[in-house]
């Protein structure tokens, strides 16, 4: 019967937003869902991974929809990218909500007021996004203290890892000896610091959130 949701373990969704002819015209999901797979007649078949994707067919171009963050649109290769990267996030117990809106201000989805007008659009990649992880777990920080730094700075995610965080590092540790156990510290105080690209000496250049000058 149109009209009627019809519920599994994995995945409820609307049969009349799935099942109109000759294929699928709209496909939804709730923001909640864990995994689920949805084959429509189109014979288009694709993997919905905790977040809530609309399709119109035939241009396979998808949005995402979250209570959190603006309309996403992406292909699906991009989708399916976008996906991949989350699970970078499922150690830190973030929820689907929070690792979009994590994952769009570090890639210029969502508007940050940290990037000016710098940051353009990409597509989060899953070796990005845990390489930066791994180089802050190698500094000492925990999985409960990345929770913490990328919650309060989530474009950490976006910078730079050769150019601006590792950069960064050295400099903390040759300019002000801090390393180690104070670094860990200063990181969950002030992250942001990992992203700084410019030093003004005291002359303002208008990029305040990523000068020295606030350190």
């Amino acid at each position: 019967m149109l009209g009627k949701s019809f519920a599994t373990p994995l995945l409820t969704f609307n049969s009349a937003s799935c099942f109109s002819s000759p294929g699928c015209d709209s496909v939804s999901t709730t923001a909640n869902t864990l995994v689920g797979y949805v084959n429509c007649s189109s014979s288009i078949t694709f993997n919905v991974t905790r977040g809530s994707w609309t399709s119109n067919y035939p241009s396979k171009k998808w949005t995402l929809h979250s209570t959190v963050t603006d309309n996403i649109v992406l292909t699906e290769e991009e989708k399916k990218t976008w996906n991949d990267s989350r699970q970078a996030l499922s150690a830190l117990k973030f929820s689907p909500d929070e690792e979009d809106k994590i994952l769009g201000k570090a890639f210029g989805h969502i508007h940050s007021p940290y990037w000016y007008e710098e940051r353009k659009k990409e597509v989060p990649r899953l070796e990005v996004v845990n390489e930066i992880l791994d180089y802050l777990r190698s500094l000492s920080l925990t999985d409960d203290d990345l929770t913490k730094l990328v919650k309060k700075f989530p474009e950490v995610l976006g910078c730079s890892l050769e150019d601006e965080m590792k950069t960064n590092v050295e400099i903390l540790a040759k300019q002000w000896g801090i390393e180690g156990k104070t670094l860990r510290n200063l990181l969950l105080r002030n992250p942001k610091v990992l992203g700084y690209n410019v030093d003004c000496k005291g002359d303002c250049v208008a990029k305040c959130t990523r000068c020295w000058a606030r350190f």
